[in-house]
C-alpha cells in the first residue's frame, strides 16, 4: 500500500507546489491566462488559496515521509478532495465549463485517501 500511496501522492503534490507557489507569488495579471476565475476573487484570497495548497503539498509529503504522524497525509488528501469541489463549484458558477483538470485532481486526491488512511 506504501507504493500505491507515494505513486499517486507524489505528482499530486508536484502539482500543488506548482500551482500555489504560482497562487502564492504571481500578479493577477500573469495569472489570468491560466486561471480566468482570478478576476472573480479578491487577490488575498488567492494568495490564501495559494497557500493553502502549498501546506496541503507539504501534508501530502512530509509525514509520511518523516514517519510522524501519518494521519496528516490522509487530512491533506481529504483536504484536496475538499478544494476541487469548491474549484468546480467556482469555474461551474462562473460559466467557464473546462473542469477537466479540476475533475482529474478531485478523483487522484479521492484516490490518494484511502491508501493514505492504511498508512495509519
Amino acid at each position: 500500500m506504501t507504493i500505491a500511496y507515494w505513486l499517486l501522492a507524489t505528482p499530486l503534490a508536484a502539482f500543488y507546489l506548482y500551482a500555489g507557489a504560482l497562487k502564492a507569488t504571481r500578479d493577477r495579471d500573469r495569472l489570468r491566462p491560466m486561471m480566468a476565475w482570478v478576476d472573480r476573487v479578491p487577490l488575498p484570497a488567492v494568495r490564501t488559496l495559494g497557500a493553502v495548497e502549498l501546506l496541503g503539498a507539504a501534508g501530502l509529503l512530509l509525514p509520511p515521509a518523516a514517519g510522524v504522524a501519518p494521519g496528516l497525509a490522509a487530512a491533506a488528501a481529504t483536504g484536496f478532495v475538499l478544494l476541487q469541489t469548491g474549484a468546480i463549484a467556482v469555474h461551474l458558477t462562473g460559466g467557464d465549463r473546462r473542469i477537466a483538470l479540476n475533475a482529474a485532481l478531485l478523483t487522484a486526491a479521492a484516490a490518494t485517501t484511502w491508501p493514505a488512511t492504511t498508512m495509519m
